[in-house]
């Protein structure tokens, strides 16, 4: 199994992937398939040795083909199986209907078809190991229901292991979203060109581990189409890591402030300030309430608290910032929209979050030179749609919003999506459920402030930061578990991160 490529996507590129290596690379759609079976069973038998029995079950198009050809190598090496098609055989797509007929006719023993063609009573015999779901593909255009909807409801609930073929059946290729209702497998062999929707939206709860196999297509042939996102991966990240030379100093690293801490909410401008601090900014300050001020620091002394009582404190610290990060703890009363108003009129580059966010789908501007973080109930406010919309569509609406509002925005949440002028999107897949936390997003604000504090580009900032904090949260995880995670907890496994 390949490592998961970098590039990803969509269903319509796959399809075209797919062309362009029948037309051009002299192999056939049926010899793909071989490919693809033969793939299915190595990661099979990688994962799970011990399988003795396994029930495929097929649908209509060359995704059963491809179950259909692991039935025949499966059985090959003795394991039994069975097979379970929701559509006839003569009623299959051609290369489908090829590796039924081929599965049928012969083993590599020339015993014949050992395995049984089975019922949907089948899914009630709970001795199988594995159950390989091969219905539905990519090409997944409505809603399912029906009869198919109880066949993958029987597979969910089996207990045997799950193993989808290219994608779980139920799953948009495009969004992640689920159609309906979908199969909940526990790993997923992506082929030829990893597909976007695998890895945010609803997908990550159905997709398992994600595995990916190229089925030996040339590198030339990818090159000829440009991938509609990326993963952001370490070794990227780590060329905008770079060692600081030994005459560095503060100066030369960055002066970020932070703008919120409303009554009540010091919290969030206080580990936004910790993690830029930790994220390597060379001079944090914070400018929030006058009662907070005098206390926001004792626990964290590298950080400069003002408190703000008139918006002609605010000049002097703008003027000594690369960076503004406004919306932390902001508040939507007077002294917030005050405050969200002065950042707006800077010339400085921002960051804006949380509640600063709020104010903004409240009054429309397109300012460019920022990053936008909302999550999925704010980027529905920003535009108009409900977080339900948000989450069906999290690629389009990520674009849609950084066209609108000229900006870079990082959309929040499992797959995180982070899109700016260029037409391709980043995607970061790291974080966990850990991280269904207050102050999660704090930090990230204080990550992604300090980057560009240090000399990033804005995308790239943002793209760096997601990852960064994405991993700091599974490096978290792994030391003592997801649940009870604090937002705190990231700062140290951050600060080995952000050194390579």
């Amino acid at each position: 199994m390949a490592l998961l490529p970098e590039n990803l996507y969509s269903a319509a590129q796959a399809r075209e992937l797919e062309r362009l290596v029948i037309a051009e690379g002299g192999v056939s759609a049926y010899q793909l398939m071989q490919r693809a079976g033969q793939a299915l069973l190595g990661l099979i038998q990688e994962k799970y040795p011990g399988c003795s029995r396994m029930l495929i079950v097929g649908g209509g198009g060359n995704n059963a083909g491809d179950g259909y050809v692991l039935a025949r190598l499966a059985q090959a090496q003795g394991i039994q199986v069975d097979v379970l098609p929701l559509v006839a055989g003569e009623s299959l797509e051609a290369e489908a209907q090829q590796a039924y007929a081929d599965m049928l006719a012969s083993t590599d023993s020339g015993e014949g078809w050992q395995g049984k063609v089975v019922t949907s009573n089948a899914l009630l015999d709970h001795g199988y190991d594995i159950i390989v779901d091969a219905i539905l593909g990519i090409g997944l255009s409505r809603l399912i229901e029906g009869e198919t909807a109880e066949y993958i409801g029987a597979i969910n609930s089996h207990p045997a292991k799950v193993v989808a073929a290219d994608i779980p059946s139920g799953i948009d290729a495009d969004s992640g979203a689920v159609m309906g209702c979908a199969v909940q497998a526990n790993m997923t062999l992506s082929f030829l060109g990893l597909k976007q929707g695998l890895m945010t939206g609803a997908a990550p709860d159905y997709c398992g581990e994600i595995y990916f196999n190229d089925l030996q297509v040339p590198e030339s042939i990818y090159g000829q189409l440009q991938a509609v996102g990326r993963r952001i991966e370490k070794k990227w990240v780590n060329t905008h890591l770079t060692r600081r030379p030994r005459t560095t100093h503060k100066g030369l690293c960055g002066h970020v402030l932070i703008m919120g801490g409303n009554r009540g909410m010091s919290g969030a401008v206080l580990l936004a300030g910790q993690s830029a601090l930790r994220a390597g900014a060379g001079l944090v300050s914070i400018a929030t309430r006058q009662g907070h001020a005098a206390h926001l620091n004792l626990n964290q002394p590298e950080l400069m608290c003002h408190g703000i009582a008139e918006l002609k404190q605010l000049k002097p610290l703008i003027e000594k910032a690369d960076v503004i990060a406004i919306g932390p703890g902001l508040g939507d009363d007077v002294w917030a929209q005050e405050l969200f108003k002065t950042a707006l009129q800077s010339n400085k580059p921002l960051v804006v979050d949380a509640d600063a966010l709020s104010l903004l789908s409240q009054d429309y501007i397109a300012r460019g030179n920022w990053v936008l973080t909302p999550h999925p109930g704010e980027a529905a406010r920003l535009s108009g749609v409900t977080a339900q919309a948000v989450q069906k569509d999290r690629c389009n609406t990520a674009k849609s919003l950084a066209e609108h509002y000229n900006a870079v925005v990082v959309l929040k949440g499992a797959g995180t999506i982070v899109a700016g002028a260029d037409s391709q999107y980043w995607l970061c897949d790291k974080g966990n459920p850990g991280m269904a936390s207050g102050g999660m997003g704090d930090c990230l604000t204080g990550i992604v402030s300090a980057l560009i504090a240090q000399g990033l580009g804005l995308e790239d900032a943002a793209a760096c930061a997601s990852y960064l904090h994405g991993l700091a949260g599974d490096r978290a995880a792994k030391l003592h578990g997801e649940r009870g995670m604090l937002a705190s907890d990231l700062l140290d496994p951050l600060r080995k991160l952000i050194n390579p």
